[in-house]
């Protein structure tokens, strides 16, 4: 199966998890049954400067993040890092993160979400 850019949904979410601003999310899947129920969420999102997602829990998945673009201040169960392109960060079930995007350029990664 191919699924091409101009195929795939993108949404506007505003205030993710209690963060700023409002974040684009391009859904590469349609639904869990594409990853084989073994996951919900395979998406590219968009940061725009001052934009966050807030702190939250996984607690019956978890989640990676991989870095495109940009520069993101990452709460890793609340200790705070800096991310950058090709950095990856992974946040296991049971654990809390975060995103900001507290720089001048927009922040891009790659998200999956996988069942525990």
């Amino acid at each position: 199966m191919i699924r091409r850019k101009e195929d795939c949904t993108i949404e506007y979410r505003e205030k993710m998890r209690g963060g700023n601003g409002i974040n684009i999310i391009t859904n590469f899947i349609n639904s869990p049954e594409e990853l084989n129920n073994k996951g919900r969420l395979f998406s590219r999102l968009t940061l725009q400067p001052g934009n966050s997602i807030g702190f939250h829990i996984h607690e019956n998945d978890e989640e990676l993040f991989y870095i495109l673009s940009g520069c993101g201040t990452y709460s890793d169960n609340g200790t705070i890092v800096k991310l950058y392109p090709g950095d990856v960060a992974i946040c296991p079930t049971g654990t809390g993160h975060s995103m900001a995007n507290e720089g001048d350029e927009v922040l891009e990664f790659v998200a999956l979400i996988l069942y525990a």
